[in-house]
């Protein structure tokens, strides 16, 4: 508990603004949408995989 207290203290409105800013500049304003469209497909994928496994775990087994 103590270790999360320390690294949520360290991030406020400042560092994220700081973090938004500097992604603007690596990626550029068009990039970024496919980059979150990317990464929203992505974990899409893995929740339906997952899912998947899931479904196959709780079926019974017929012997």
């Amino acid at each position: 508990m103590i270790v999360q207290n320390i690294f949520l203290g360290f991030i406020g409105a400042p560092q994220v603004i700081l973090i938004v800013v500097a992604i603007l500049l690596l990626f550029g304003g068009r990039k970024i949408p496919e980059l979150m469209r990317g990464l929203g497909s992505g974990i899409k994928e893995f929740k339906d995989a997952s899912k998947d496994d899931d479904d196959k775990d709780e079926k019974p087994k017929l012997d």
